[in-house]
Formats: C-alpha cells, sequence, structure tokens
C-alpha cells in the first residue's frame, strides 16, 4: 500500500523551531538601534543598563543554541527523553513569554499583538513534536 509522507514531519518541525528561535536571536541583535538603547540606557543606573545588555545578549545566546539544536538533531529532540524535556521547556519558555507580555507590556500596538502570536506560534512549534507521535 502506498503511503504518502506527510509535507510537515516532525523533522520539519524541528527545523521551523530552529527558524524560528535564529528570528528571534536576530530580532534581540538589533535592540541596540530598534530601542535607542545608546541613548535611552543612559536614564538608567549604569548597573541596570549593564544588566539589561548582558540579559540580552544572553537571549541571543540561547536562541542561537536553540537553533543550533533543532537544525544538527532535530531527531533528537523529538526522540529522546532529554530532547522532549528541552522541547517542552522551549514552549514552557514561549508560555511564560506570552504571560508576561500581558503583565509588563500593556500596550496595544499591532507590533506587540505580532510579538505575542510569535510568542504562542513557539509554544505550539516546540511542543508538536513531542506529543504528535
Amino acid at each position: 500500500m502506498y503511503s504518502k509522507k506527510h509535507p510537515l514531519n516532525n523533522s520539519t518541525i524541528v527545523y521551523l523551531c530552529g527558524s524560528h528561535s535564529i528570528l528571534f536571536a536576530l530580532f534581540h541583535a538589533v535592540f541596540w538601534e530598534l530601542f535607542n538603547w545608546p541613548k535611552e540606557l543612559k536614564a538608567i543606573s549604569r548597573e541596570n543598563a549593564a544588566i539589561l545588555q548582558i540579559l540580552n545578549i544572553r537571549m541571543i545566546y540561547i536562541f542561537l543554541f536553540t537553533g543550533f539544536l533543532c537544525f544538527f538533531f532535530p531527531k533528537d529532540l523529538y526522540t529522546t527523553s532529554l530532547g522532549k524535556a528541552f522541547m517542552v521547556g522551549m514552549a514552557v519558555f514561549w508560555i511564560g513569554r506570552t504571560m508576561e507580555q500581558f503583565i509588563f507590556l500593556r500596550n496595544n500596538h499591532w507590533l506587540v499583538h505580532v510579538l505575542t502570536v510569535l510568542f504562542v506560534t513557539g509554544v505550539i512549534i516546540f511542543l508538536l513534536p513531542v506529543i504528535w507521535q
């Protein structure tokens, strides 16, 4: 019997997770220009400005590392216990980020809404390979 493979298999979804992560790394890399940090961060203490920038650089690293894992170890991420734990952990990261959007960034701007959709997309795509067997 002929069985056509669905184009949206677990490996493809994990590659989407990797692309999602790389795009967020690039987004965070332009924060200095996008949010005019060279000027804006002068308004807060040197320590707080440093912490904000350090945290942002660490987020870039996390997103790049996640993308690396998704592109180089896709099958491991949906077939092993450790991989599944990582994928669920990333979904929980995106759930938390979505909730924080409503707590800390109560701004009725279309770009904020687009980001919220992208965060929810992260929840879905990181969970799919774990629950879709």
